[in-house]
């Protein structure tokens, strides 16, 4: 956002969750502070701005969105830059403006001029707070009746000590945890249920977004809505959050439409949606390597298991890797099993591997750590596996959202980064799905086939270097503590039955250390629940 504040030539890489609330555009960039060599700056006057824009003073501790002072030198370290900045005092007067490592003090820079933005987007202005404040107050008042009506004893006491909590940090420090959940108090021109203020309100009106793998994208924009709608009210009818705070909330999908000018959509299978709104569709098929789609070739499901393993068997033999798709998570652990004792190396690959830990998975099947991967609904979207000549998808006759055309497509699409590509389908019909995926990918390989011979290209497999990754995490053997993660308060209800239902497995599968560990999280986040 302080980019988008100052210049024209911004990349912002986002995730759907760029249509949540943030602070007024207009209050976020009235609330800067600048710094001038030769301005004269009431130092007091300069403290009392960093704090009111939300910096911390700290004297112990420069971290990220503090600052502190010593003798004549300020040094500042804003939260959207890997910098601090130094300014020199002579007097009342800015003598010299410095950018600096926070680490080693090291100077990087001498500046003319500098910019503070602030270090949170909600900035609530000090003559506002006291109405914002009644309103608070008056609104608590309201749902507390109601609450006492229904007899509702529990909520109403959790509300009213949260609330006033709340409304005291307020007054003396300006700001309180959640600070957000009062947005709709402190934009006095915002009526309940109108649209927040997002990410995308930061941006002029003549830029462009580009929706990646819209096919999934769109989808989830559509959801987010309600799914934050649900949680919300759950959250209001405990007493954990005012009514209000259900303006605290992403834009649904017609508020987000409105606000998408101009649009690119890529995807290898857009849907309906995209289709209806483009003006005009880009084909891109023909690849720089002259690699084609793969060949797709359909198997009795009978014998489908040896047949794949001669298959995998083949494609080791010359230093090939190879993926699996299944329908259940059941069938792809029996599957891992059974490959395992015909010694393959095989890995599961499954909805509870996190981010990091998929990535050293597919990494290690790159550098043939393991021969093959098994998995169900993760082999799509975003695998650039150059290394992968088979991908084998069982059961692909059997409809649903997992055999879907598009699904199909997707999974169709991580055999052609080789030239020995190739799909092998399990089935005993054709269904439609099946049939659309495999003339759309007939149709691209048509096409790629026919530009390859007019122009003499002969398909080479890509040569990616293989990265090494940092390591993430260290062993649990050899950690001492491990730092309770830091949640926001709305999440932490949501986040207890996470972890109960996580503590519940681990303790099923006799894993009772990780068990423990689990409970321990949970009792710290059940703490922070509890009053001040």
């Amino acid at each position: 956002t302080q980019s988008l504040a100052t210049r024209r030539d911004v990349i912002v890489v986002a995730s759907v969750s760029a249509i949540y609330g943030l602070g007024d555009p207009v209050r976020y960039d009235q609330a800067r502070v600048t710094f001038t060599v030769g301005e004269v700056k009431q130092r007091q006057k300069t403290l009392r701005q960093l704090i009111g824009i939300q910096y911390e003073r700290n004297e112990m501790d420069f971290k990220i969105g503090s600052f502190r002072v010593r003798g004549d030198v300020l040094e500042i370290r804003p939260s959207y830059t890997e910098s601090a900045y130094r300014l020199t005092f002579w007097g009342d007067e800015v003598e010299q403006i410095t950018e600096i490592d926070p680490l080693t003090g090291e100077l990087l820079a001498e500046l003319d001029s500098l910019t503070i933005h602030p270090a949170r987007h909600f900035i609530p202005p000090a003559d506002e707070m006291e109405e914002a404040i009644a309103h608070i107050e008056a609104e608590l008042e309201m749902r507390l009746d109601q609450l006492g009506e229904e007899n509702n004893l529990l909520a109403q006491q959790r509300l009213e000590q949260r609330t006033r909590y709340d409304i005291e940090m307020l007054r003396e420090l300006g700001y309180c945890q959640g600070i957000e959940n009062y947005s709709l108090h402190f934009s006095p021109n915002r009526l309940p249920g109108s649209p927040p203020w997002t990410l995308l309100d930061y941006f002029p009106d003549d830029y462009l977004m580009v929706v990646d793998e819209s096919h999934m994208t769109i989808p989830q924009l559509r959801a987010m809505y309600n799914g934050d709608r649900q949680r919300k009210e759950t959250l209001v009818e405990h007493g954990f959050r005012l009514p209000s705070a259900l303006d605290n909330r992403p834009l649904t999908f017609d508020e987000w439409a409105e606000r998408a000018y101009q649009v690119i959509y890529t995807s290898a299978t857009p849907g309906p949606y995209e289709l209806a709104q483009t003006e005009r569709t880009v084909e891109q098929i023909i690849r720089p390597t002259g690699l084609l789609d793969p060949e797709i070739e359909i198997r009795p499901i009978r014998g489908q298991v040896d047949d794949l393993l001669f298959e995998l068997r083949r494609r080791v033999a010359l230093g090939q890797r190879a993926l699996i798709t299944t329908l259940t998570k059941r069938m792809a652990e029996d599957l891992s099993d059974y490959l395992r004792e015909m010694d393959m190396k095989v890995h599961y690959l499954h909805s509870e591997v996190d981010t990091f830990e998929r990535v050293e998975i597919l990494q290690d099947l790159r550098a043939g750590v393991y021969d093959a991967i098994v998995g169900i609904n993760l082999l799509r979207e975003g695998l650039d596996l150059p290394e992968v000549s088979l991908v084998a998808i069982l059961d692909a006759d059997k409809e649903g959202f997992l055999r879907s055309d598009r699904a199909l497509i997707q999974t169709i699409g991580r055999a052609a980064r080789h030239e020995a590509g190739q799909v092998i389908m399990y089935a005993d019909r054709v269904t439609d799905s099946m049939q659309r995926a495999i003339d759309e990918t007939n149709r691209r390989r048509a096409k790629q086939q026919a530009f390859n011979a007019e122009h003499g290209i002969v398909p080479q497999t890509i040569v990616k270097q293989l990265d090494k990754l940092l390591k993430v995490r260290e062993a649990e053997e050899t950690a001492v503590a491990e730092p309770t993660p830091s949640y926001q308060t709305d999440d932490v209800l949501v986040q207890i039955d996470e972890l109960e239902l996580a503590m519940k497995t681990a303790a099923t599968n006799l894993e009772f250390e990780k068990a423990a560990r689990l409970r321990d999280q949970i009792i710290t986040l059940r703490q922070q629940l509890e009053p001040a």
